[in-house]
């Protein structure tokens, strides 16, 4: 009996249907025939290409090659589909037409087996396009049976740890990754048109810096120090805009010691990019030309459905100010009493924001409020700008407030999707700003800042008026794959591993 038809006694015990598998591969083995000693099948052809161009496929004979996702038989001929990297195409297989050795064979090929055949094209009675089969090649055996047709991998859990077997039945899966390689394709253009330079800087560093992250220690033998693997890429992207590399950017790999959730894991994948002579609002354009240019060319719209809103990527975003964005959402109008901490503590927590463990400074209790009662209303595409000085270590003083820095931060459906700066480019103000982050460091804040006197040595050579900006590659994936977890765009998240 095939295995085909075993599939439906329920009551078959696993170990017999692996045990089976091995002795067909044995069998094959013992007649030297043993299908892991192929090393190539030269391909003519794809699926989709033969699919997609029928009349100039018709009657010719091609090499297809694929995994075996059905399988069924009628007598003297064999249908089966097999999947390719591009798609699916039928197969139809005679006894009269293959040898008698390779019929017998074909009989025995299990699902998930993976088969390279040459036929002509043709099409069936039921008018699909189908490949007459006339020699096939097993190509590699397959020794566990693939998840039931019509449920798939359902176990969420087991998608990720074993994302091979997702991509092989689950369609879906391969088209988010697919849409997220073609993200990084155009994300590399789109910046190499604007005259960006693309580079690397250290993943290892002796100093964890340019953001508010936990960070990964490791130890480095020859050296004999403690080493953390990098939160950001700014400051060493920085150091090239003083070495006079005017654009410059950096897509890698992100390292930050960290709870997972949805939209977080310890390992992740950015965009930093900086440009001398602009600004925040440079910075802002191009975001929004990268987000709303990609979901142009890669889903042929403006309009996306993300974590259950319709989303309008149409150009022309929102700007609004932190303040402005709180007053609207609360009423708490904190321009009126800015640089009165009390007060701004008091105001905080009329609005209900929870206060306790934060600094009764003016712009901690505006970024509080923001975080806590605005940042999830944010649904369409938004620019928050002027950020507190407080939360903002290396960002620029705006020229017409003191206590705010020219940022922003830009949201879709509450989630934040890119940070900018109008960069600082003062070493003593730099110097000033390190050194309270090492305070707070120093007071039991692992996520503080540490000081980087190497990078304040940079500054103090000159670095011109820059706009900085860094966005997460996976949470743009996540928005054009309409996806709500971090994990659909990532093909081997972060697991626990199993317990042996």
């Amino acid at each position: 009996m095939c295995d085909e038809n075993r599939s439906a006694e329920v009551t078959e015990d696993l170990s017999e249907i692996l045990q089976i598998r091995r002795d067909k591969l044995r069998a094959l083995q013992d007649e030297g025939r043993d299908p892991f000693h192929v090393t190539r099948f030269d391909r003519s052809a794809w699926s989709t290409e033969i699919k997609g161009d029928y009349d100039a496929f018709d009657g010719k004979t091609v090499a297809v090659a694929g995994r075996i996702m059905s399988k069924r038989g009628m007598g003297k001929a064999i249908f089966c589909h097999i999947k390719d990297d591009r798609g699916q195409i039928q197969l139809y297989i005679r006894a009269d037409a293959v040898s008698e050795q390779e019929f017998a064979d074909f009989r025995k090929y299990d699902i998930g087996d993976i088969i390279g055949v040459s036929g002509y094209v043709f099409k069936t009675k039921t008018e699909e396009i189908s490949v007459h089969v006339e020699k096939v090649t097993l190509l590699s055996k397959s020794l566990r049976p693939l998840p039931e047709k019509f449920h798939g991998l359902t176990n969420v859990e087991l998608k990720y740890r074993q994302r091979y077997v997702d991509l092989i039945v689950n369609d879906e899966s391969r088209r988010n990754f697919e849409i997220r390689s073609r993200f990084v394709s155009f994300l590399r253009r789109y910046l190499d048109g604007l005259g960006f330079m693309e580079v690397e800087t250290p993943v290892l560093s002796p100093i964890a810096g340019g953001a508010t992250a936990r960070p990964f220690i490791t130890h480095h033998n020859t050296l004999d120090i403690d080493m953390y693997m990098r939160i950001a890429t700014e400051l060493h992207l920085k150091r090239l805009i003083v070495g006079g590399i005017e654009r410059v950017y950096e897509v890698g790999r992100i390292f930050r010691n960290e709870g997972m959730d949805t939209k977080h894991n310890p390992e992740f994948t950015t965009c930093e990019l900086y440009q001398a002579y602009t600004n925040l609002d440079g910075m802002m354009d191009i975001l929004e030309g990268l987000l709303s240019g990609a979901a142009k060319e890669i889903l042929g719209t403006y309009n996306v459905t993300w974590l259950g809103n319709e989303v309008d990527l149409t150009p022309g975003w929102r700007r609004v100010t932190m303040a402005e964005a709180v007053r609207e959402v609360t009423g708490a109008d904190f321009m009126a009493i800015e640089g009165d901490g009390d007060a701004a503590v008091t105001l905080a927590k009329s609005v209900g924001v929870d206060m306790d463990g934060v600094d009764a400074t003016w712009g901690n209790a505006l970024y509080e409020t923001f975080d806590q009662k605005v940042e999830d209303t944010l649904i369409q595409p938004t620019f928050v700008t002027m950020y507190p000085v407080e939360v903002s270590p290396l960002a620029k003083r705006s020229p017409a407030d003191k206590h705010l820095t020219e940022r922003y931060e830009m949201f879709i459906c509450g989630c934040e999707m890119g940070n900018a700066f109008s960069e600082l480019n003062d070493p003593i103000d730099q110097y000033e700003r390190f050194k309270k982050q090492a305070e707070k460091r120093a007071g039991g804040d692992e996520e503080a800042d540490m000081m980087d006197e190497d990078f304040v040595l940079a500054l103090e050579y000159g670095m011109p008026p820059t706009g900085g900006l860094g966005f997460g590659i996976d949470r743009c994936a996540m928005m054009l794959c309409g996806t709500d977890s971090i994990r659909d765009v990532i093909l081997f998240p972060t697991m626990k591993p199993l317990d042996n």
